[in-house]
This record gives C-alpha cells, structure tokens and sequence, in this order.
C-alpha cells in the first residue's frame, strides 16, 4: 500500500500539532484559572478569634505557627495544644522552655505527635488523637497559603468536628502581590498543585469502601501510634527531676 503524498502527511501532523497545542493552551488556561482562585481562598485574616475550642492543632513549618499556638493555649482558648509533625527541633525548645510560657500551662496542656511528615500525615496523625479524646471542635494554626490545603485534609478525614481555620502570616510571603515577587508566586504555585493532588486523591479515595479515612478503622475506634510517637510533653518536669 503506497504512503499518501507528502502535503497529506504534512497536514496530519500539523493538525495532530494543532490539537496538542489547543489542549495545552486550554489546560493551562483552566490551570491559571483554578491558580486565581486559590490565591482568592487564602484567607487574609483570623475568623472567631476568640472562640474557645477543645482544641489547637499547631502545623510544624514555621516558628510564628508555635509561637501562635503558644498564645492561643496561654488565653485558654483550648483544653489542648496538639504539635503535629514534631522533629524534636529548636522552635519546639524554645517553645517549651520556661521563659517562653507557664511550664504547668505546658507540662499539663501540650502534647506532641512525632509520626507526621506532611499534611496528609498532620490530618491523620491529629484525627487520630482527636477521636481518642472524644473532641469535637479543632482550631487549626498554619500559615495562610497553606491553610486551603490543610483544611481539605483535615475535614476529609474528620466531618464530624468544627474546624476553624486560624492562619499565621509570614512576612516573606507576599500574598497580595504575588506577581511582584517569584519567590511567592512559586511558593502558592507549587501550594495550589499539591492541592489539586490531593483533592483529586480525596475524590478517587471516596470510591473506596472506607473512603480516605481507612487510616483511622472509623470515627469510634480510631488505630492508635505508637506511644514513643505520641507523647504529652512533660520534658520540663523530666528535667527538673
């Protein structure tokens, strides 16, 4: 069977050229789009600032996330200040030494999740603490860009309990004027994908048996970590003794 004449081919290809640009142009309009938006989500400021919860989950990322938290606990905002993703660092010392807050207040009120390593990790590791406890309102702190995503993870993995966003914001993220600067524009880029991964993951999960919560065996009975993983932060009273 003879090959067709050249001009045919030559037009089959730029058509097949033609429809992968217009898909990529397309994609990546729907893309910027969906980027848009997400910028627009990020909070901007604090909501119920000073409602009580039962308690505050502290994102590790950021020593203004642990200093927040230890100011929201100070005000008894929270029965519990629950540090997820803890990697036994400097802004957790420092968090907890004396000079910083009550050692009681953090003896008796703190607890630690060393499991973590990343949002996904947060959500699971603190939705297994909370239904432990049995509570049922979480004020979660994180940075603003961030919050969007961690709101996603923990609410998919705990509708039954009222979160509330209570975002920190970091001077060298510059929110409001992204485009004038890269290193913010990259930093909410790379946010918003791993966002639309994990919304996509969330979504092809819900067709699972347990959904995206098969991690936690339900709600009543959640699996628990291992107890040198999760641990009340007592460190100053092992000190002293």
């Amino acid at each position: 069977m003879s090959k067709p004449p050249l001009s045919v081919q030559h037009r089959r290809r730029f058509r097949r050229f033609r429809f992968l640009l217009s898909t990529l142009i397309l994609l990546g309009l729907v893309w910027a789009g969906g980027f848009v938006w997400y910028v627009d989500i990020i909070p901007t400021e604090v909501n119920e600032p000073d409602r009580t919860t039962d308690a505050i989950v502290v994102l590790t990322g950021g020593s203004e996330r642990l200093s927040e938290g230890r100011r929201l606990l100070t005000r008894h905002l929270a029965k519990k200040l629950f540090i997820s993703g803890v990697y036994r660092g400097v802004e957790v010392d420092e968090l907890l030494s004396a000079g910083k807050a009550d050692p009681r207040l953090i003896s008796c009120c703190v607890v630690l999740g060393h499991v973590a390593e990343n949002t996904r990790g947060n959500a699971l590791e603190t939705a297994v603490w909370v239904y432990e406890e049995g509570y049922k309102s979480l004020r979660i702190v994180t940075a603003n860009y961030h919050m969007p995503r961690s709101l996603l993870e923990f609410r998919s993995l705990m509708p039954d309990v009222d979160i509330i966003a209570h975002p920190v914001f970091p001077e060298n993220v510059k929110v409001d004027s992204w485009w004038r600067w890269p290193g913010s524009a990259s930093l909410i880029a790379s946010e918003y994908n791993k966002f639309l991964f994990a919304s996509l993951r969330n979504y092809l999960l819900g067709f699972l048996p347990d959904g995206d919560r098969a991690g936690l065996h339900g709600p009543s009975t959640p699996s628990t970590p291992p107890k040198q993983d999760y641990s009340a932060s007592n460190r100053l009273s092992q000190k002293s003794g």
